[in-house]
C-alpha cells in the first residue's frame, strides 16, 4: 500500500492527513494549533507542522507529500534566507490605505480597477500580498530594505520540508509555488501564468526574489528524509482539488473566512473587484469571492448567546425564516466582499419581540449565509456555469447551516462526509505527482447528502437594505472619550 500526506497550514491550524495514494482512504490524522493573531512568526508554523505530523505517525512510510495553506500571508525573507519580521496574514486589514493607493496609481477607482484586473485578474484588497508590501516599505523601510525575496506561506514550509537550502529561487529544491497560490499575491497574472514584477516592484519600491511558478504536477523537490514534494498550492485551490470539483462546480467553504469559488475553463477578470480571478491546482482556473467574517461569525453570535455551536443550531432552527425582520451585519472584523476594511457588524431591526436568543441565532446564520450568496450572484453575472454546490468548511458542520443554506443560495446544496478537504487535495496534488499521471487521479467520493429549500428572496432583499449601513465606519469612531 502506497502512502501520500497533505498538509494543510490554515490560519487557525496544522492539520495532516496520510492517505492511501490509490483510493484517497484517510489511514490516520493529526493537528496542532497556531497562535490568534493577523501576524506571525513563521517558526511557529513549522512548529505546529512537526507537532501534527507526530501526531499522524509520522511520514517514515510516506511516499510523497504536499503542503496547502492560507493564501496572500506575506513571507520577506533576507538574502541569507532569514525571516525578516512576522509574517502578516491575509486577515490584516493595515494596508487598507495602500490599497486604495495602489488602484489610484493605475487611474483611480474606475479605470484603476480595470487596469488591475486585466493585468492580474484581481482588483487588489488589503488581503492581498502586494498590498502589504506598499504598507512595509511605507511603515518598515529597515525591513523593506533588508528584504531581498518574498513568499507565501505555502512556499516556505515546502521549501523547509526540503531542506531551506541556500539559492533561494535557484537550483534543487529551491522556493517554489504553483498557479493558484501565486494568483493571490496581485502580482501573478493566471491568465498569462507569468508573474508582473513590474507591478511588485511598484508597490515595493524594487525589485524582489519570487519563487518559479511549477505546473500542476511538478515537483518541488525532495524532503530532507527523501519524500518526493508536491508543489503545494494555495488553501482555496487545495480545498477544490479535495471535494475533486470540476467545471460546473461551486465550492462553498465556510472557514475563518467564507468562499464562494468555481473551478472553470476560463479566465476571471472582474474590474469591480468583487470577484478575484485566481487559478485552480489542475490548470484551470478558479474564479473566487472571499469574505472575511464566516464561521467566526457563528462562534460571536454562540459567545454573545453563551452557547455552544450545537445548541447555536438548534436555537436557529428554532427560529422563523427571516427572524421577523432582525438582520445580523457580519462585518465584525471590517471586510473584504464587499471592499469595506472599516466597517464593523451590526444588529438591525430589534424589537421586544425580536429580543430572544432564537431570533438573534437565526439572524446570524441567516446574515453570514447573505454575504456568502451575493459571492454567488457575482459569479453567476460573470457567466460561470453552476450546475451543483458543494458546501465545505467547519461552518458546514452545523445543521441549521446545511438546512438554511438552500432557502438564502437559491439552490440545492450537497454536503459531502465531514473530512479535511484542504489537506486532502494536498495528499491528492502529492498523489498526483507521484503517480505521475495525465489528471490526479479519481478517489472514492464517499457518502453526501443533499440538502434543498424554497428560495426566500425576502430574506436577501432585507439583508441588502441594511448591510450598508456601518460600511466606512471605522470602530474607534464608536467610542466615547
Amino acid at each position: 500500500m502506497t502512502l501520500v500526506a497533505g498538509i494543510d497550514s490554515s490560519t487557525q491550524s496544522c492539520k495532516v492527513v496520510v492517505c492511501e495514494a490509490a483510493t484517497g482512504a484517510v489511514v490516520r490524522s493529526g493537528s496542532a494549533p497556531h497562535p490568534e493573531g493577523t501576524e506571525i512568526d513563521p517558526a511557529l508554523w513549522l512548529h505546529a507542522l512537526h507537532t501534527a505530523l507526530q501526531g499522524a505517525g509520522g511520514l517514515d512510510d510516506v511516499a510523497a507529500v504536499a503542503v496547502a495553506a492560507q493564501q496572500h500571508g506575506m513571507i520577506c525573507l533576507s538574502d541569507e534566507g532569514a525571516v525578516v519580521r512576522p509574517a502578516i496574514l491575509w486577515n490584516d486589514m493595515r494596508s487598507a490605505q495602500a490599497t486604495t493607493d495602489l488602484v489610484e496609481e493605475l487611474g483611480g477607482p474606475v479605470d484603476g480597477g480595470r487596469a488591475w484586473a486585466e493585468a492580474v485578474g484581481s482588483v487588489p484588497v488589503p488581503s492581498f500580498t502586494i498590498t502589504k508590501l506598499r504598507w512595509l516599505a511605507e511603515h518598515e523601510p529597515d525591513s523593506a530594505t533588508r528584504t531581498t525575496t518574498i513568499c507565501l506561506p505555502h512556499d516556505w514550509l515546502t521549501w523547509q520540508l526540503g531542506g531551506a537550502p541556500a539559492g533561494r529561487a535557484r537550483g534543487a529544491n529551491a522556493l517554489a509555488t504553483d498557479r493558484g497560490d501565486a494568483s493571490g499575491t496581485g502580482y501573478f497574472s493566471a491568465a498569462t501564468g507569468e508573474y508582473r514584477l513590474d507591478l511588485l516592484a511598484r508597490a515595493f519600491g524594487r525589485p524582489a526574489e519570487v519563487p518559479a511558478v511549477l505546473g500542476p504536477a511538478q515537483r518541488a523537490g525532495e524532503t530532507t528524509e527523501g519524500l518526493i514534494l508536491g508543489c503545494g498550492t494555495g488553501d482555496n485551490a487545495a480545498a477544490a482539488l479535495g471535494v475533486q470539483a470540476g467545471p460546473g462546480d461551486v465550492v462553498v467553504s465556510i472557514g475563518t473566512s467564507g468562499t464562494v469559488s468555481a473551478v472553470c475553463e476560463h479566465t476571471s477578470s472582474d474590474p469591480t473587484g468583487v470577484i478575484a480571478g485566481f487559478a485552480d491546482a489542475t490548470g484551470r482556473f478558479l474564479p473566487l469571492v472571499c469574505t472575511l467574517n464566516a464561521a467566526r461569525v457563528l462562534h460571536a453570535a454562540a459567545q454573545l448567546l453563551g452557547v455552544d455551536q450545537d445548541h447555536l443550531s438548534s436555537l436557529a432552527l428554532s427560529g422563523p425564516p427571516g427572524a421577523d425582520g432582525l438582520v445580523v451585519v457580519p462585518y465584525l472584523e471590517g471586510e473584504r466582499t464587499p471592499n469595506r476594511p472599516l466597517a464593523t457588524g451590526a444588529i438591525h431591526g430589534l424589537r421586544i419581540s425580536t429580543c430572544t436568543p432564537a431570533h438573534l441565532a437565526r439572524a446570524a446564520v441567516e446574515g453570514m449565509l447573505c454575504g456568502l450568496a451575493d459571492g454567488l450572484d457575482a459569479l453567476l453575472a460573470d457567466g460561470v456555469r453552476v450546475e451543483r454546490i458543494i458546501l465545505i468548511g467547519g461552518g458546514s458542520r452545523s445543521e441549521a447551516v446545511r438546512r438554511i443554506a438552500p432557502s438564502i443560495l437559491g439552490r440545492p446544496v450537497v454536503v459531502p462526509a465531514v473530512a479535511e478537504y484542504v489537506a486532502m487535495g494536498a495528499a491528492r496534488q502529492a498523489a498526483w505527482v507521484l503517480l505521475g499521471e495525465g489528471a490526479p487521479p479519481s478517489w472514492s467520493a464517499g457518502t453526501s447528502i443533499t440538502y434543498e429549500a424554497d428560495p426566500l428572496a425576502s430574506i436577501r432583499a432585507r439583508y441588502a437594505e441594511v448591510s450598508g449601513l456601518t460600511a466606512n465606519v471605522p470602530p474607534d469612531s464608536l467610542r466615547l472619550p
